[in-house]
């Protein structure tokens, strides 16, 4: 990396963290507009829009 010095064997990962320096957020959530440096944080954030909640809790049964 020009900025850091950090070194990176792929060009791939080296993309994805020059985000860090640059501050680009190139994958948008559809739902709500919050947008994101990398894909895989975009789609653990999709879950927040969805109603499924899979989990219960064993105390108060609360869904998550």
């Amino acid at each position: 990396c020009g900025d850091c010095g950090k070194r990176f064997t792929w060009a791939s990962p080296l993309e994805r963290h020059r985000r860090v320096h640059t501050g680009e957020r190139p994958f948008p959530c559809g739902c709500c507009g919050e947008r994101f440096a990398q894909k895989s944080h975009l789609l653990q954030h999709r879950k927040t829009h969805s109603p499924d909640r899979p989990y219960k809790c064993g105390r108060c049964g609360k869904r998550f």
